[in-house]
C-alpha cells in the first residue's frame, strides 16, 4: 500500500522505523473527523493529524480524504510521479510525516513544536519526491522540485495570522535547508554523507535545527 511504502520510505531515510503501522491509524471519512469533539472550530482539509494526549497516553489518528487517496489509486506516484499527482502525492506524504515524527519522538519521549512538525513535513516532500523522481528517471519535474516545492508556496486563505505566519517560517526554513542539500548533494538517491547529516537534523530539537538551518543558508549565500 502506498501509505506503507511511504512511511518505510521515511524510516529508511532517517534510520527511524516504527513499530506502529500508519494504516492502522488512518481515518478516510470526514464525517468521522467533524463528529469529533476536537474538531470544533477547525478548517476541512485533506490531511489532518488528530492528536490527543491524557497524562502519559498519546493517541493518534491521520485523516486522508478518500477522495485524494482514490486520484492516487487512479495514478500511482511510485509508477509516474508528474504534474498530474504531485498536489496528492505531496498532501498523502506531509500527513505520513506528522504521523511518523509524532509516534517516533512520543516513543522517545520528547516533546514537538507545531513549527518543527511543518518543517520537518516540508523537508520530507523534498526528500521523498527526491527519491521517488531518481527511481523513475526522467520527469516533468525534473529540476524545479525546489521551485515547485518552495517558490510556488500556497497558504490557505482561512488560516489564521498565526497559523499562517508558522506556515511561511516553516516553509522558509525548509527550503533553505533543502537548497542546502541540493548544493551539496545534487543529484541521484541520498549518498551515505547526506543520510548522515538527514538522521542528525532528525533528531535535533528545534533550536538546533533553526541554528543550523541559518548557519548552512548563510554559508551558502557567501559562497
Amino acid at each position: 500500500m502506498l501509505l506503507r511504502d511511504l512511511q518505510q520510505l521515511l524510516g529508511r531515510l532517517y534510520g527511524a522505523d516504527l513499530a506502529a503501522d500508519v494504516c492502522d491509524y488512518l481515518i478516510t471519512d470526514a464525517g468521522v473527523v467533524r463528529a469529533l469533539p476536537c474538531h470544533h472550530g477547525y478548517r476541512d482539509i485533506d490531511e489532518k493529524l488528530l492528536i490527543h494526549q491524557d497524562g502519559d497516553v498519546l493517541d493518534l489518528g491521520l485523516f486522508l480524504d478518500e477522495a485524494v487517496l482514490e486520484r492516487l489509486r487512479e495514478a500511482d506516484p511510485r509508477e509516474a510521479l508528474g504534474l498530474h499527482n504531485l498536489a496528492d502525492f505531496w498532501t498523502v506524504l506531509e500527513g505520513i510525516s506528522h504521523f511518523h515524527y509524532v509516534a517516533w519522538q512520543a516513543a522517545r519521549d520528547q516533546c514537538v513544536t507545531l513549527l518543527e512538525l511543518e518543517m520537518q513535513a516540508e523537508v520530507d516532500k523534498y526528500l521523498g519526491t527526491r527519491v521517488l523522481l531518481e527511481q523513475q528517471g526522467h520527469s516533468q519535474l525534473e529540476g524545479a522540485l525546489l521551485h515547485w516545492l518552495f517558490e510556488r508556496p500556497f497558504l490557505d486563505a482561512r488560516l489564521g495570522a498565526e497559523e499562517a505566519e508558522r506556515y511561511r517560517d516553516a516553509s522558509h526554513l525548509a527550503g533553505r535547508y533543502c537548497h542546502h542539500l541540493e548544493s551539496r548533494y545534487p543529484a541521484g538517491r541520498p549518498a551515505p554523507a547526506m543520510l548522515a547529516e538527514l538522521r542528525a537534523f532528525y533528531r535535533w530539537p528545534q533550536p538546533v535545527k533553526v541554528s543550523h538551518i541559518h548557519r548552512v543558508g548563510f554559508s551558502r549565500l557567501i559562497l
